[in-house]
């Protein structure tokens, strides 16, 4: 497909620095990208700003992905959304799919979920706030752009776990498929 001398351009679908950091620190671990350009682009991602629901999400990834799909090798599209999960207090958990595009197929993959405070769920389910904005009403902080930070699951597990962590092992389940068509 590309020879290792090749510098393969990757157009991350988002300008948030977490989701641009995660995706580079993923991408340039594997030895088969260890020669790789980033670009961040803004990307619309057609969903709501709080997605809710599987489909939704991972639709957010898609079109991410496809509409920073210009000028590049690979275009990757992260999105966080909440998803039902029977069993839950809430009913939901919050979790990131991404979606990694070669301007043909595109390769997807979920990263790991965990339970929100039944608070911040309604406010996010039911009055239709961004996560952001729940978490802010729901006085957990006062940073107003949490998502561009440490994230939720920061402040939830003061800082075990962060945003990047937790963004991470979407775009490592997305490069699965990859590396099986590229061998």
């Amino acid at each position: 497909m590309h020879s290792a001398t090749d510098i393969l351009t990757f157009n991350i679908g988002s300008k948030n620095p977490v989701k641009v950091e995660a995706v580079k620190q993923v991408i340039q671990s594997s030895p088969l990208f260890e020669h790789a350009a980033f670009q961040p682009v803004a990307a619309d991602s057609g969903v709501s700003s709080q997605p809710i629901g599987l489909e939704e999400t991972v639709h957010g990834a898609v079109n991410r992905a496809v509409n920073a799909f210009d000028s590049c090798h690979f275009s990757i599209g992260l999105e966080s959304g909440m998803i039902p999960v029977p069993g839950t207090t809430s009913g939901y958990m919050n979790l990131t799919a991404c979606v990694i595009f070669d301007g043909s197929d595109q390769y997807t993959g979920l990263g790991p979920a965990f339970e929100l405070p039944a608070d911040v769920t309604r406010l996010v389910v039911e009055d239709h706030l961004e996560l952001d904005e729940a978490v802010q009403a729901a006085g957990l902080t006062d940073h107003p752009r949490i998502g561009y930070a440490q994230g939720i699951i920061g402040i939830l597990t003061r800082g075990q776990v962060t945003r990047m962590d937790y963004s991470k092992p979407a775009v490592s389940m997305a490069l699965t498929r990859l590396y099986a068509k590229i061998g």
